[in-house]
């Protein structure tokens, strides 16, 4: 499992000659890492007396984020798989009319369930994006580069997720499914990029 990886070994893993991991399983690491941060200021607001009257809103958070951490490291590996099976289907016999035609409906099965995982990263990294604004508003203050750089790493992972929507999208024969993916990740990009400007320079205005 890569998500039981060290941090070396995994940076390792993605630098070696397999093509797998690779984007996928790094921007949903990404997006990890942001919901990581959202965590731990969660709960350095958290027990602290001048910050009691948002305790309630913390925990609500601290729970999204610990939530959302731990599917992502799922999706660190279910990314890699989900290039396998692309692989594993461009590699199916194509000698017959009937073994070209399984092939072509394993494949476009494959690339679909393939485009899906980092859909859901790039779904996921948008919901840590839309909570910023409040941990920001409400959270610790002392946090505040922390709470800079989970932006950093939650626009990363989206962006990152949805080149891997759109390379996946391509390789798809079905135009309708094909432009669905297309017109999505572009409105959540549009989302994510007005977001993450906003926080960003509420942030820098902050720290000065």
């Amino acid at each position: 499992m890569l998500e039981d990886l060290s941090l070396r070994d995994f940076c390792e893993e993605v630098a070696s000659s397999s093509p797998a991991p690779g984007g996928g399983s790094v921007a949903a690491y990404a997006g990890a890492q942001g919901f990581a941060l959202i965590a731990m200021v969660a709960r350095l607001t958290l027990g602290r007396e001048k910050f009691a009257a948002v305790a309630g809103d913390m925990q609500s958070v601290l729970e999204m984020a610990t939530a959302r951490q731990k599917r992502l490291l799922e999706l660190v590996d279910e990314d890699t798989r989900g290039f396998k099976s692309v692989m594993a289907a461009l590699a199916l016999p194509k000698d017959s009319e009937e073994e070209k035609k399984y092939r072509r409906e394993e494949l476009e099965r494959a690339t679909l369930a393939a485009a899906e995982i980092p859909l859901e990263t790039a779904k996921l990294c948008l919901e840590g994006l839309r909570v910023l604004p409040e941990l920001v508003a409400k959270g610790n203050p002392n946090a505040l580069s922390d709470m800079g750089v989970a932006v950093l790493s939650l626009q990363a992972g989206l962006e990152g997720a949805i080149y891997n929507v759109r390379i996946n999208a391509a390789g798809l024969k079905n135009p309708e499914t094909k432009d669905q993916l297309r017109v999505r990740t572009g409105a959540m990009s549009n989302e994510g990029r007005r977001l993450a400007a906003a926080i960003q320079a509420k942030v820098a205005g902050e720290l000065g």
